[in-house]
């Protein structure tokens, strides 16, 4: 799984806070990293020099291999408070997405009734 980091010029993207984030992604999403090709991270802020409330944004892409890539958004007060919430959003989407992927419950995919297989019944 890669991960790419970007930030615009409004944001410091110090090497310390980005290997966190990078250590926190690859913590975080583990159990997805067979299916997911690369993560993409980039990290705004919305009004530049002024504050406020939820002026930070932090957008996660995930590349699935074979799927559409998906996005999630978050805004906060603080750099780390939109990561944290982007974050939390995509592992949600992920075990969404990828739980319709699954079989249904019960059902082995690899037993196929014998029609299927081109042999008379």
């Amino acid at each position: 799984m890669l991960i790419q980091l970007n930030t615009d010029n409004h944001v410091d993207g110090r090497d310390e806070a980005m290997r966190e984030v990078e250590t926190d992604l690859l913590r975080s999403l583990a159990r997805f990293s067979s299916q997911i090709t690369r993560i993409e991270v980039h990290f705004r802020d919305a009004n530049a020099v002024k504050s406020g409330a939820s002026d930070k944004e932090c957008t996660l892409e995930a590349r699935l291999s074979g799927q559409d890539p998906m996005a999630v958004t978050h805004a906060a007060a603080t750099l780390s408070a939109a990561f944290h919430g982007a974050r939390d959003k995509l592992v949600r989407v992920l075990d969404k997405r990828l739980a319709k992927l699954r079989p249904p419950k019960g059902i082995d995919p690899y037993d196929r009734p014998a029609v299927d297989q081109g042999m008379p019944l």
